[in-house]
């Protein structure tokens, strides 16, 4: 019985791969993502310096790429990101890739969009350590910057809502389009591998798709981790409940985007997953009530893999110097 139930899950998948028109698009719950238009490159230019330079934390060690690397996934493939003077984070860091598709920014959904999440890290005591007020005079003192931010925002002067606006704008360009799962979506019938596409079948008529759905595959709802189970867990992360102070919003998290999955290891807020088979096993039995066998476990994981997009090809900034007057770094503070 199983045997022909295998059978016949092969014989839908092949119809699947098989009898599309090539180049019509496909009407699935997930959609392509579609490449950044650049409205405001010299803006993007000044977000990319500010993105790398370390010098918005207290000890000039940190910059939002320690924790968020563009050549990593837009992560840091670590359980929970170092701060300040090696303090250990509270939660595992997001991608910052496709982040812009987001509901809202940070886990529990506090912040409403890039511009308002970008001046966190800044003044988090565990992250940056800094301050808004000393950011902004750091800046403020190096002439190369005061030069910049007048060419970009029209008026002598530095301040945190330009700033954030600056970061902003280049993390909005940080997507990732064409992966091969994308190319399918958009008609290209050869894009998947009969096992990845098993695995996409899978992964939708399993209910994996009641979240992990539109463009990013994710970051467009707030949903309990453990739905069917309770999740067992050391982090102390409340999730929605530490932001609205209700207790039916306990332990819900934003789901995240599964774009660049493979990338982004370890996974969940605690990032006690450390690979996607891992994850999907766990996901399966407290979200799904269901244990995916090996193979089907294998299967989804493939599928997963497809979601790689076409990582953003960074030249590294060439920052101004810091003058005499610039605050400087205090990376051995008592």
């Amino acid at each position: 019985m199983r045997k022909q139930s295998a059978l016949l899950a092969a014989g839908v998948v092949l119809g699947l791969w098989t009898s599309h028109a090539m180049g019509t698009p496909r009407q699935e719950p997930i959609s392509p993502i579609e490449a950044a238009v650049v409205k405001d490159p010299a803006k993007v230019e000044l977000g990319k310096k500010l993105f790398f330079d370390p010098r918005l934390s207290r000890s000039g060690a940190i910059s939002c790429n320690s924790c968020h690397n563009l050549g990593m996934g837009g992560s840091d493939n670590l359980k929970a990101s170092i701060g300040h003077k090696w303090q250990q984070g509270s939660i595992n860091s997001p991608t910052v890739l496709n982040s812009s598709l987001n509901i809202a920014q940070f886990w529990d959904g506090r912040a409403k969009d890039l511009r308002e999440q970008a001046g966190g890290p800044i003044a988090n005591p565990m992250e940056m350590a800094s301050s808004h007020e000393l950011a902004v005079q750091v800046l403020n003192s190096i002439p190369g910057y005061r030069a910049e931010f007048k060419q970009v925002f029209g008026k002598d002067g530095i301040t945190i809502d330009e700033v954030t606006g600056a970061l902003a704008a280049f993390e909005e360009t940080l997507v990732t389009p064409n992966s091969r799962f994308d190319q399918w979506l958009k008609g290209d019938d050869r894009a998947l591998t009969v096992k990845e596409l098993a695995g996409y079948t899978l992964f939708k008529n399993s209910g994996c798709v009641a979240c992990h759905n539109g463009v990013a595959v994710g970051g467009n709802s707030f949903q309990k981790m453990g739905l069917i189970e309770p999740y067992k867990t050391d982090n102390k992360a409340e999730g929605r409940a530490g932001v609205t102070g209700k207790d039916a919003d306990r332990f819900n998290f934003k789901v995240p985007t599964l774009r660049n999955v493979a990338l982004t290891y370890p996974y969940f807020h605690d990032g006690e997953a450390a690979t996607l088979t891992q994850a999907v096993d766990v996901m399966g039995r407290l979200q799904l009530g269901r244990k995916f066998t090996p193979e089907e476990n294998a299967d989804i994981v493939a599928f997963l893999k497809t979601l790689t997009g076409d990582q953003p090809v960074i030249q590294y900034p060439v920052l101004p110097p810091s003058e005499d007057g610039t605050p400087r770094p205090e990376p051995f503070m008592k």
